[in-house]
């Protein structure tokens, strides 16, 4: 035996024995142990090695983290109303094992492993169904970092325009609603006009490929590259799959009490397979764009957390040019510990959506706004949130007839638990 495994084995045969050594120092109990004290401390090493975790490498720092986000959803399309219980997909249930290590001053790598877990996903929510569950993997991926070059990272990662406009709200409402938020509720169940049931879902009728969201895109197989932070600003880059790049710049800052972060980025692909949505309404061949910025009073907690995006396709292929997608974002609210359980945050919002065409309709205009509030618990470090959401819009077909379609209602109650 190595004298690693000799030293382990005799810190866990002490740890073992602790209790046996206490009912030992009693006289009345001594008499009692006999010939057995051996075997059970021999069966409790076995235990406590069995049981014990372990590194699979000295030289790479490993962390385990991650989150569980479940929730209850009651909806209201008019004519139907039910109540699911599932995995909050805004922020879905996930864990995260990520490594560091190393390489010379100033030079390091790691990796990043993320799975996705659902027990009944709500993007997958409709009129007949309660929801898909499953795992999934959402990140895998190696970087290798300079504290004066920056960053390379190669794999299933974030894209330069992930969350382009989402991760500039630092508050509460981050991991609660954010500018996708209405696309992740409301995307899958199908549209209702005067109660009859259109064929189309809600995500259909809109113009992002990213949760229906303009000018932000996913998680992809990439090579992205991010600079050094200099005086508050990161720039990066990413390319992948079939091609698809993008840019973003981002920015976080203070003046005096006011607190500033703010993001814009672009992107261009040309795979209708990878980026579905509205870009697959033409020959997949897309450009977006999306900026974001949140302001918040320190001392007070006011903040005002806004966004605007565009997508545009290439539709040469149906003989109709080119046409786009946009949508604005507002949410005011006020962040403040006002208990000693933690920060509490009351908010509002409003989206408006100005869809061509899309793969339900010719031309769609949609309305998202919710109301709630969050509560953060910080020796669970947990966040509890109730918020209610609302969506309506109209359409013309490729007929060119105008419509409406009914509104949908939900009430979403949950919590986020990190650990």
């Amino acid at each position: 035996m190595t004298p690693n495994g000799m030293l382990k084995r005799a810190v866990l045969a002490a740890a073992a024995a602790a209790p046996v050594l206490v009912v030992s120092a009693m006289p009345t109990a001594a008499a009692d142990l006999g010939g057995t004290c051996c075997a059970d401390l021999e069966e409790r090493i076995a235990e406590l090695e069995a049981t014990t975790a372990r590194k699979g490498s000295r030289k790479v720092s490993l962390t385990v983290s991650g989150w569980v986000n479940e929730a209850i959803f009651f909806w209201d399309d008019g004519v139907e109303r039910n109540a699911y219980v599932g995995t909050n997909e805004l922020e879905q249930s996930r864990f995260r094992l990520t490594g560091d290590a190393k390489i010379s001053e100033g030079w390091g790598a790691g990796f990043i492993l993320e799975i996705g877990a659902n027990g009944a996903g709500s993007k997958s929510f409709d009129q007949d169904s309660a929801g898909i569950g499953g795992i999934t993997v959402r990140k895998s991926a190696w970087y290798v970092k300079n504290k004066d070059l920056g960053k390379l990272t190669v794999g299933k990662f974030d894209t330069a325009t992930y969350h382009i406009v989402d991760n500039v709200d630092t508050t509460l409402t981050r991991n609660v609603s954010d500018f996708e938020a209405a696309g992740i509720a409301l995307g899958a169940f199908e549209t209702r006009s005067n109660g009859v049931l259109s064929g189309s879902t809600w995500l259909q009728f809109m113009g992002g490929f990213n949760n229906g969201a303009p000018g932000q895109s996913g998680l992809r197989n990439v090579v992205r590259y991010d600079t050094p932070e200099i005086a508050g600003f990161v720039a990066s880059a990413s390319w992948g799959e079939d091609d698809q790049w993008e840019t973003a710049l981002k920015y976080k800052g203070e003046f005096g009490d006011i607190k500033f972060n703010a993001a814009i980025g672009y992107g261009e692909s040309t795979d209708s397979g990878t980026n579905r949505g509205q870009c697959a309404a033409g020959n997949g061949d897309c450009q977006w764009w999306g900026a974001g910025a949140l302001v918040q009073h320190a001392p007070t907690g006011i903040y005002v957390y806004a966004g605007y995006a565009e997508n545009h396709i290439d539709l040469t292929a149906l003989q109709t040019g080119d046409d786009a997608a946009n949508a604005w974002y507002v949410q005011v609210g006020i962040e403040q510990k006002w208990n000693a359980l933690g920060k509490t945050n009351v908010f509002a919002e409003y989206r408006e959506d100005d869809v061509g065409i899309s793969q339900a309709t010719a031309s769609s205009k949609l309305e998202f706004w919710a109301a709630g509030v969050a509560q953060h618990v910080e020796s669970a470090d947990i966040t509890l949130y109730a918020l209610y959401r609302h969506a309506e819009g109209d359409f013309v077909s490729s007929a060119g007839d105008p419509g409406s379609l009914d509104d949908l209602d939900m009430v979403i109650t949950g919590a986020k638990m990190n650990f």
